[in-house]
Order: C-alpha cells, then sequence, then structure tokens
C-alpha cells in the first residue's frame, strides 16, 4: 500500500526518529563519493498554490540530486478546484509520475489529492500542517544538542499556526519539552494539543501551552517564532500586530533562556515584528542552518516513501 506524508501522524514515533537520522546521512554524504542517486528514471510532480522559496527549491533539488526528476506546476495552468475538479488531476497525475508534493491553502485539498491517487502524497504546507518544515526543525535541534537530545526544552512564541501544529505533533512523539506561548484567542487547536498530550505520555516528553511568554522561554535550549501574519491572513495584520505585540523575540525576551540558547525561525522573517534584527543576525541565530535542512529533511521524506526498504537500510548505517 502506499503511504502519504500528510501530517506528522502519518509516521509513527520510530520511523519520525528515522528521518532524523536519514536526514542527517544524507546531509553527511552530500556530494561525498557516497552520495547516493537511487531514484534514477522516477519524476515528482510540485503543486504549488502559495508562493515559495524554500519548499520549492529544496524539493526540486532533492529530488534531482537524489537522481530523478522534479517538475512544478502552479497557476493558471493548475487551478485546484477550479481548471479541473482535484479528483481529475490527482487522476491525471498518477499515471505520469511516481510521486506528488502539494503547497496548498486547505488541508482539505491536499487530503483529496491523497485520497484520489495512488501514488505517495507530500504535504508542502497546508492551513493546518507542515510536516517536513517540522522534520527539518527537529533535525536542526538533534544536531544542535548533541547526545541530550531529545531532552531539551524547546518555545514557540507567536500563531498557533500550522508550523505550531505540526511541532506539537513531533516533539510530543519524541519526547522533547514543548512549550507554547501564544495570545488569547491565537492558540494551536485543541485536536492537535489533546493529540501532543497523549503523544507526549507514551514518549516521555512534557507539553506546556500559555498566553506567557516569558513563561515559555525561562530555561529553553530552544526559542522558535514564526510571522504573525501568514499568507492568507493578510486582512487581518493589524489586529494581529496588536495582539502579537508582546509576543517579539528580542534581546530582553532571550536575557531568560538557557545561557547556550539557539534561536529558529521557519522564514521568511518580517523583522521588527516576530523577531528583531540583533536576534536573527546574532550569534545565536540558527536560522539557516535550519533552512539548508530543508533540503536533506526532503530527501529523507522522499525515499522513505519511494524506497523504504533502502531508506531503512540507510537508517541503519546512520545508526552505526
Amino acid at each position: 500500500m502506499k503511504k502519504d506524508f500528510v501530517s506528522i501522524d502519518d509516521f509513527t514515533p520510530t520511523q519520525l526518529h528515522d528521518l532524523i537520522l536519514l536526514a542527517g546521512w544524507l546531509k553527511s554524504v552530500r556530494k561525498s563519493a557516497r552520495d547516493i542517486r537511487p531514484l534514477a528514471g522516477r519524476s515528482m510532480a510540485m503543486i504549488f498554490e502559495k508562493p515559495s522559496l524554500r519548499t520549492r527549491v529544496t524539493f526540486e533539488l532533492a529530488m534531482v540530486e537524489l537522481g530523478g526528476h522534479a517538475l512544478e506546476g502552479q497557476p493558471p495552468g493548475v487551478r485546484l478546484g477550479g481548471r479541473e475538479s482535484v479528483p481529475d488531476l490527482a487522476r491525471n497525475l498518477e499515471r505520469w509520475v511516481d510521486i506528488v508534493v502539494a503547497r496548498v491553502y486547505k488541508n482539505a485539498t491536499v487530503r483529496e489529492l491523497a485520497a484520489n491517487m495512488r501514488l505517495p502524497l507530500i504535504n508542502g504546507l497546508c492551513d493546518m500542517e507542515h510536516p517536513c518544515q517540522a522534520v527539518a526543525d527537529i533535525q536542526t535541534v538533534c544536531e544542535l544538542a548533541g547526545p541530550r537530545f531529545p531532552h531539551v526544552r524547546l518555545a514557540f512564541i507567536g500563531d498557533g499556526n500550522n508550523v505550531c501544529n505540526s511541532l506539537l505533533l513531533i516533539c510530543g512523539a519524541l519526547g522533547l519539552d514543548l512549550a507554547v506561548a501564544n495570545p488569547p484567542g491565537y492558540a494551536p487547536r485543541e485536536c492537535f494539543v489533546a493529540r501532543a498530550r497523549t503523544l507526549c505520555a507514551a514518549s516521555g516528553g512534557r507539553l506546556t501551552v500559555c498566553h506567557d511568554p516569558a513563561e515559555a522561554v525561562r530555561g529553553a535550549d530552544f526559542i522558535y517564532t514564526d510571522v504573525w501574519t501568514s499568507m492568507g491572513q493578510e486582512a487581518e495584520k493589524q489586529n494581529r500586530e496588536q495582539a502579537f505585540r508582546s509576543f517579539q523575540v528580542n534581546a530582553q525576551l532571550l536575557s531568560l533562556a538557557a545561557k547556550e540558547h539557539y534561536v529558529l525561525h521557519c522564514l521568511p522573517a518580517h523583522r521588527g515584528e516576530e523577531i528583531t534584527d540583533e536576534v536573527i543576525d546574532g550569534p545565536h541565530s540558527r536560522v539557516f542552518d535550519q533552512a539548508e535542512n530543508r533540503l536533506h529533511a526532503q530527501k529523507a521524506v522522499i525515499l522513505s516513501l519511494m524506497d523504504p526498504a533502502l531508506a531503512e537500510r540507510l537508517v541503519r548505517e546512520a545508526g552505526k
């Protein structure tokens, strides 16, 4: 049976752990004599309803560096549910390519695509989750934490959005200590919080959801933020700026973090809003390492879906 990566919850905790190991191994051998290109002759279609830099570049490069070919479809040529129905688009693509990644506005769209094609589908972003971003995020945390992983505290400051939802699930699954601070009215969906608590109960992770950035950041090893106003929310910009004003990641807030701490951001950043120049360009920032890891995380996801036997063998090698 085909496997999709629509949600972090599509992979078990063990499979998520293996994804992190695989991403690290692929990063370590990139452009070396041990580099691999197992997907020669295979192709990936990329569907973009939303503009993209990191998702678009890293997915195309990931497929090319694995030996395959990637092609992009975006408006006006591809209009999901407009020019043709989502099921019809899915049934066309499955006749031509081997895997599809979709960056769309609505979770219902990515799930409808997955339900109507026999190919693996990767969620490149939707309004509910950003699972590939979360894999790259935790890969970065793992690299920086070293043997302490997963026993670290990560604070997410900002909107309870798709990025936050995926972090809740992956941190819960892998046993991290996650503290989420959002303004009232902007907390993550309760279904994600409840699922994260269930995962924490099994993994030994801890979850705090609050409205106080200081409470979340106090003693944190990693401080993560995201834009206050995402694409499609422009009409809410003024209200959001007022609600999030005290949620800026700045030097004063970071003074409460652990002495050795790191700052993360999924990018693009609205400098001077959710994060200051001093912080994003400062010595604790690892946001561009995090962005680099999108490439290796995408490779790991693609390979795990397209050649799970090879992925499993490489994970064993990475774990030696």
